[in-house]
């Protein structure tokens, strides 16, 4: 990113000028748009959470909210079956991981992740001065744990990856994860399980075994609650301990009224939660059909959305094209990927529209 003038003058301090912000998927203004490109949920949240919502709305504003956030960490505890010391709260996932870069990578020897991931991973980094190693995907953009392993002396500030990864889509199962929390047993483990809900594995049940395993979640995506901004993570009572000692050094109230009432409603909607998340999986797999009669290749996806490529066509052409149709997706332009779109799994009648459009693009493209 270019360095303005404004940021080379005196009253910045040094760091701002180097670091590179995340980019988050495009929010724009227009209406109806076709918006499969940040992977957002399709359908709203819960009755129930908009009517929590409501009443919290009407009730204590003026008052500070509370800063444990007791009920919605109880709620959290009871549905994945752990004790509330063993959960911490934050305003998003980005938050919480925000805080377990600060609390426990900073040891001045590199972070393991994968060479495609989120990329808020190395953004943060760049934040706290974390030395990056980047552990490069299989050619078939899966993650192979044996490349985490480090010779006896080797020096490693821990291991962050997403589970199903992102932008790829792709699980790993539980096992393999174990065998990573075994490969470093001193350092913390960092599993990002934004996505975990649409279909992969949890690293929940591994807690109580492994005092090196943090397993971060959000409701941004399958409780449709994006707009909310509550991510929360679990692990062993002494990991929580220090998210709570860095929190409270940054700010102690990551969560207003409305949002802790909103997540404490979406836990209750057991049901909702099920109905909304099975019909995006459906959706996906249907997708996926459908992408492959088009002629994309696919890749296998855990996810609520799916990582795809044309191997006649380039990726970047469809998307602008897509783009003067009223269609969003994603593309990344890195190396590796740059072929590739990221579809978030719309409603059936909006993958309907994607893939009309898509037929048209290509015919234009031909």
């Amino acid at each position: 990113m270019e360095v303005t003038g404004l940021l080379q003058a005196s009253f910045c301090s040094p760091v701002v000028g180097r670091l590179v912000p995340y980019v988050p998927g495009e929010q724009p203004k227009i209406d109806k748009l076709v918006k499969l490109n940040a992977n957002e949920n399709p359908y709203p949240p819960s009755p129930r959470v908009i009517a929590a919502i409501q009443m919290a709305a009407q009730q204590g504003l003026q008052l500070y909210p509370d800063p444990e956030s007791t009920a919605l960490r109880h709620a959290i505890a009871a549905h994945h079956g752990l004790a509330a010391p063993h959960v911490f709260l934050g305003n998003g996932s980005d938050e919480v991981l925000a805080h377990a870069f600060f609390a426990f990578f900073q040891h001045g020897c590199p972070l393991l992740m994968p060479d495609i991931s989120y990329s808020f991973y190395k953004v943060y980094c760049g934040l706290y001065d974390i030395p990056v190693e980047q552990v490069p995907l299989t050619l078939d953009m899966r993650l192979d744990v044996s490349a985490y392993a480090r010779g006896e002396g080797a020096s490693v500030a821990g291991v962050v990856i997403a589970n199903p990864n992102a932008p790829t889509g792709v699980g790993l199962p539980l096992q393999q994860v174990e065998q990573l929390l075994k490969l470093h047993p001193k350092r913390v483990v960092l599993v990002d399980e934004a996505y975990v809900d649409f279909g992969g594995d949890s690293a929940m049940p591994l807690i109580a075994q492994y005092p090196n395993l943090l397993v971060v979640h959000t409701l941004s995506k399958s409780r449709s609650l994006a707009g909310l901004r509550v991510g929360f993570a679990c692990g062993q009572a002494h990991l929580i301990e220090a998210l709570e000692r860095v929190k409270n050094s940054f700010n102690s109230y990551p969560l207003d009224r409305l949002a802790i009432a909103g997540g404490v409603a979406a836990f209750e909607d057991q049901a909702y939660f099920e109905q909304t998340r099975r019909a995006v999986m459906s959706s996906r797999e249907g997708l996926i059909l459908a992408l492959e009669d088009l002629g994309f290749k696919v890749l296998p996806s855990q996810a609520n959305f799916v990582f795809a490529r044309h191997p006649q066509q380039d990726a970047a052409a469809i998307a602008a094209d897509l783009r003067t149709r009223g269609v969003l997706v994603r593309h990344f332009k890195q190396p590796r990927i740059e072929q590739y779109l990221r579809i978030s799994i719309g409603t059936p009648a909006q993958c309907d529209e994607l893939l009309h459009a898509l037929g048209s693009v290509l015919s234009g493209l031909a």
